[in-house]
């Protein structure tokens, strides 16, 4: 039987590796035989291609690296050696959207030689899973190639057909992708961030992005034609790009496809493309639920810096941890504890004192009271993009936090530039932000990262990168000049932001008749801030509202209940744009729960429960929108039903304008006979 099986692999291996030759040509399938790349050496060029079920997806795209001072590294080659591997093996997270996960491909290495002049050496990796594709480059250590200036990739992204793409733009709004998500033709675009998200006319779904974005710039698409991008690496202030030293690897530049839209959702191409856990003890790295001073803060009840209403006091975070024990919440977030934050502290971040409270914040004695209630204070950095600054502390300031048992912080960097002049999302910024992700690892501290650089699956490595933001946030909803997030706005991140990984959103807003700056406000109902628990994934999730917004509300169990990290997940149905139905099932239990929102439009759906447990009933706890609710007239109704379900059943849910639907499935201790 193992002589059979072994001939059996041979012949498998064989059909996904397919004409391969040291001359031209090489293509790999995926597992399932679904997609293939095919690479080619042919006329002086490199290229590659790609097919989706026998169909272009990718038409043939140029490859290479564009080297300052030097030629360029993309022509006139010779194949020396191609390496074939088969991976399929299961690896388990620590936390996550699923327990395990499969990592499962088909890997071509290609050596490559120059043919004329330096006959420089370098390498091209293709991986192809089930879901999607990984490729980058390697130049390995050579003779004639040592220190470099890379001025740019040369990677083209050449489709098949005039996609729709739904995109936001590199660095003309904001620096950390604080952008609506457009929609449009590829010709309607010009430079974009990634992940950028493209729909095929015969419904075929792509994204192009990164994994693994180590000690490199980060890659933007520039629109080349109307179908078309170039890799486009974000600068340093003097224009250079990118500075190695051979041997050295790029990021994975990757495409998903699916013609399952759910499916772009739940891909773990990313996460397999990262490299294993680093951190040898992870016992102390805890997904949490917390509430905090936060929202007070951006209503103008709390200011974070010393005054009246100065919010970072003694008195308000022994509040609020009292309010977290009481309701099972584990951390309190406080912002505006340090030093600092008097004046314009967004103009100088170097007034920043990590190791300084103002004098009303006695963070001993929190720490102490909350480690009596069993709630950790979560810490806060602010830097106002003063990098260098805050590196100068760093060290002694998560040593600070470490002695006073606070194993979570939220870092930010509200500023255009890092230090006065370099991109968040350059090598320099790329350089900062994995210094303070391996820092905070050293004394045992969890990372949320506001204003970052774009996620890209560094949490397999670091998993104490627990979420990050990188994105338009419930913030917005309290004084954005366009009046806030609009509905459908939450059913196009899933498929296009969420794609690089964990967003802080901070969901949970119960209270809608604030008075704001420029009249903004949540346009949501409140059943679907309930469901936003199950369609935005975070491992450290946040009650944002004030306190006092929750007491009395029955909806507030349902934030008491959600998980926050997921043994499975399924996106059941969705539209981008139009509504997103999630289900998710609790790391710990039976249980499963589920998300449904809709943008400003009513809609009826069927949901089929196929993928409860097949040998379970339910208690289905269902939180939706209650007669008469709308986003914008009437935000507040909810409706908790309850009813006995099992998995060979649909359920109706009613979703109204702007709202959205949540549900707890219980399981029920008795086996279906």
């Amino acid at each position: 039987m193992k002589y059979i099986l072994k001939i059996l692999l041979g012949i498998s291996i064989l059909f996904l590796l397919q004409n391969c030759n040291r001359q031209s040509r090489c293509s790999v399938s995926s597992p399932d035989t679904n997609i293939c790349v095919t690479f080619l050496n042919e006329n002086g060029n490199l290229t590659y291609e790609v097919t989706y079920k026998g169909k272009p997806v990718i038409n043939p795209s140029q490859m290479g690296i564009s080297f300052k001072n030097l030629e360029d590294l993309n022509k006139n080659f010779e194949i020396l050696d191609i390496k074939q591997q088969t991976i399929d093996e299961n690896w388990q997270q620590p936390w996550g959207e699923f327990k395990n996960v499969r990592n499962n491909y088909q890997e071509i290495a290609i050596s490559l030689k120059e043919n004329e002049g330096e006959n420089r050496l370098m390498n091209i990796i293709f991986r192809v899973f089930n879901d999607g594709i990984g490729f980058r480059y390697e130049v390995p250590k050579q003779s004639n190639l040592d220190k470099v200036v890379i001025s740019d990739e040369l990677t083209e992204f050449v489709f098949s057909e005039e996609n729709d793409v739904w995109w936001t733009p590199v660095h003309s709004e904001n620096s950390f992708y604080e952008s609506f998500y457009k929609k449009s033709k590829i010709a309607e675009t010009d430079t974009i961030n990634t992940p950028a998200t493209f729909k095929t006319p015969n419904g075929i779904y792509l994204a192009i992005h990164e994994a693994n974005l180590t000690d490199y710039a980060s890659m933007t698409l520039r629109k080349t034609s109307n179908k078309s991008y170039v890799s486009e690496l974000v600068a340093w202030s003097n224009g250079d790009k990118v500075y190695a030293t051979a041997p050295f690897k790029t990021p994975w530049r990757t495409i998903l496809i699916t013609d399952k839209l759910g499916e772009l959702a739940t891909a773990t191409l990313m996460l397999n493309l990262n490299e294993p856990n680093a951190i040898k003890d992870i016992s102390w790295i805890e997904p949490s639920k917390y509430i905090g001073i936060w929202w007070g803060m951006h209503l103008g009840k709390y200011t974070w810096g010393q005054g009246d209403k100065h919010g970072a006091t003694t008195l308000n975070a022994i509040k609020y941890i009292d309010f977290a024990a009481k309701h099972g919440f584990n951390g309190v977030l406080i912002e505006g504890w340090n030093v600092g934050w008097d004046g314009d502290w967004t103009a100088d971040g170097t007034n920043f004192n990590f190791l300084q409270p103002y004098p009303d914040f006695d963070i001993e004695e929190i720490t102490r009271y909350g480690a009596l209630k069993n709630v950790r204070l979560i810490g806060h950095h602010e830097t106002a993009g003063a990098a260098k600054h805050y590196e100068s502390q760093m060290e002694e300031a998560f040593k600070f936090y470490h002695k006073n048992a606070v194993n979570a912080v939220k870092t930010g960097y509200v500023h255009k530039y890092l230090d006065g002049k370099e991109w968040h999302d350059s090598q320099y910024g790329v350089r900062h932000y994995r210094k303070v992700i391996e820092t905070a690892a050293k004394y045992e501290i969890m990372i949320d990262n506001h204003e970052p650089v774009k996620g890209t699956g560094l949490q397999r490595t670091y998993p104490n990168l627990m979420t990050q933001e990188g994105a338009r946030g419930q913030e917005y909803n309290a004084w954005s000049p366009d009046g806030g997030n609009p509905p459908n706005h939450t059913t196009i991140i899933p498929f296009t932001r969420m794609l690089a990984g964990p967003l802080d959103f901070t969901p949970g807003i119960f209270h809608f008749d604030y008075n704001s700056q420029n009249k903004a406000r949540v346009q949501t109902t409140l059943a679907k801030q309930l469901a936003l628990y199950v369609t935005i994934f975070s491992p450290q999730q946040m009650a944002a509202d004030l306190p006092e917004n929750y007491d009395g509300v029955s909806a507030f169990q349902f934030i008491k209940d959600v998980p926050v990290i997921w043994s499975d997940t399924k996106v059941l149905d969705a539209e981008i744009g139009e509504f997103v139905v999630t289900a998710r099932k609790d790391w710990d239990s039976n249980d499963w729960y589920l998300g449904a929102i809709t943008n400003e439009k009513e809609r009826v759906l069927s949901i089929n429960l196929s993928f409860l447990d097949k040998d379970m009933l339910y208690k289905a706890e269902i939180y939706s929108d209650g007669k008469g609710a709308n986003y914008l007239s009437n935000p507040y109704p909810v409706e908790i039903t309850h009813k006995t379900v099992s998995s060979n059943e649909s359920l109706q849910i009613n979703l109204a304008s702007g709202g959205g639907t949540a549900i707890r499935f219980k399981s029920i201790p008795q086996i279906i006979k």
